[in-house]
């Protein structure tokens, strides 16, 4: 799918805060489509797989679902692959990228056998502790496992970048799979004005700004190795996913120029990506400006802006 500068730029000139409120309706409609399916699949198995690359706003998108399905009686327990990573020891053997670091998107860093054992243990009624990783130590903490036993009605969306990786799908079929990104580039014509990935490279930088206290040259920094683990341990894996969710919103860019742009006007000219920012601020610059303001609390892009209804 894609959509077109002219139609983005003509709705946000004669009734911004309708643009927003229509395509918030329309991602929302998505949102209604998925809960049927996981509704219709919940007979098969408890168990969700949520994927995506960086940026895609699988929380956002977890949540609502998880809204959605709690408005229709069904429970769900939301579980981040994140807790799952393998606790990290002085000698400890790990995967690394071809600069000799430690490759944070390798699926290798998982712990699968008690992943495996945990989603047979749900699909067959049992209980499991979910394990609490602390990244500040990497290692985990017992004390704040969490406990999760699905009864009628409840589910377990577990949300990650490796959730479709075959190590699961393979040996757990009939869980439903959900594959969320950025689908949409935008054109003009037939030719490409704003790439889906600078919506994500946008919506990491800012949220890396607004709540992790990296600046957007840290950010750039480390995009490339963000987007080969991109291209080696997920894209390759999209296929498979039984539904695919698209995430970027029309409105999207002319809310984000208003943070993004005074992020990369910060970046030293010295910076290797100089020429993809240049990119990026030119293509933001085609752009009619939309208020901020407008965004509701409940938007998927607040997961990125901050002011969201949701709690992270």
């Amino acid at each position: 799918m894609a959509y077109q500068l002219k139609e983005i730029n003509a709705a946000a000139r004669s009734d911004p805060a309708g643009f927003v409120a229509r395509s918030d309706r329309d991602f929302q409609a998505h949102i209604v489509q998925a809960a049927d399916a996981i509704e219709r699949n919940l007979p098969k198995s408890p168990v969700v797989l949520l994927s995506g690359p960086s940026g895609s706003g699988k929380t956002t998108t977890s949540l609502k679902l998880e809204e959605e399905l709690e408005r229709r009686g069904i429970s769900t327990h939301p579980i981040s692959l994140d807790e799952y990573f393998i606790e990290r020891h002085p000698g400890d053997k790990l995967p690394l990228t071809p600069k000799g670091e430690v490759d944070l998107e390798s699926p290798d860093l998982l712990d699968w056998n008690l992943l495996h054992q945990h989603f047979t243990d749900l699909e067959e009624g049992r209980g499991i502790w979910v394990p609490h990783f602390v990244f500040s130590r990497q290692l985990r903490n017992p004390s704040k496992s969490q406990w999760v036993e699905l009864r009628e009605n409840e589910i377990a969306i577990f949300e990650g970048i490796h959730a479709l990786n075959p190590r699961i799908t393979e040996s757990h079929p009939n869980a439903l799979r959900l594959y969320i990104a950025a689908i949409s580039d935008i054109l003009d014509g037939e030719a490409v004005v704003f790439k889906r990935t600078w919506l994500r490279l946008a919506r990491r930088a800012v949220r890396d700004s607004n709540f992790r206290g990296y600046s957007a040259y840290d950010t750039l920094a480390g995009w490339g190795n963000v987007r080969r683990g991109e291209k080696l341990y997920i894209s390759p894996y999209q296929g498979s996913a039984h539904i695919h969710f698209d995430t970027a919103l029309p409105y999207e860019v002319g809310v984000m120029a208003n943070f993004v742009k005074p992020l990369l006007a910060a970046v030293p000219p010295e910076n290797p990506r100089t020429q993809e920012i240049l990119a990026l601020m030119a293509a933001f610059d085609k752009f009619v400006p939309i208020d901020p303001a407008l965004v509701p609390e409940s938007s998927l892009i607040r997961e990125f802006i901050g002011g969201s209804s949701y709690h992270y």
